[in-house]
């Protein structure tokens, strides 16, 4: 479910059933090329269906970040997965595109990431990897 799809009102209704939060993270620079955005951006979108479609009604999408200095991404990735938990969410899933093996984000729960190589997780490892932080949880 989109943050947009959700009304105030709802909220408090809704609140106890999407306890997770996924948070897009786009790592582009601003030196991208509009071709090179759209590609970007595109790639993400495949990649969030792989958690977005299956878990729909549990978890609320947030905005996708897009743009980071270098040596900025962790810090700022961190601290926006820590403000979502204290909003309330109990689980925070940072998803990405693009290789993110040195992003240091300890107040992420999950990083979902193609490898070194630049291939996609597979679907069933995604899920495998969600369902295993809510059973996490749940102990």
């Amino acid at each position: 479910m989109k943050f947009s799809d959700i009304a105030e009102e709802q909220w408090d209704e809704l609140r106890p059933y999407l306890d997770t939060c996924l948070l897009p993270v786009t790592g582009m620079t601003g030196l991208e090329q509009p071709h090179e955005a759209r590609i970007a951006l595109e790639q993400l979108r495949d990649v969030m269906d792989l958690i977005e479609i299956p878990f729909k009604g549990r978890i609320v999408t947030y905005p996708a970040m897009h743009y980071f200095h270098e040596g900025s991404e962790g810090k700022l990735v961190s601290r926006t997965c820590r403000s979502l938990k204290e909003t309330g969410f109990r689980f925070v899933i940072v998803i990405s595109a693009k290789n993110q093996d040195a992003l240091e984000c300890p107040d992420a729960d999950l990083i979902i990431c193609p490898n070194g190589e630049g291939e996609a997780p597979a679907a069933a490892a995604v899920s495998k990897a969600v369902q295993a932080l809510w059973n996490r949880g749940e102990s």
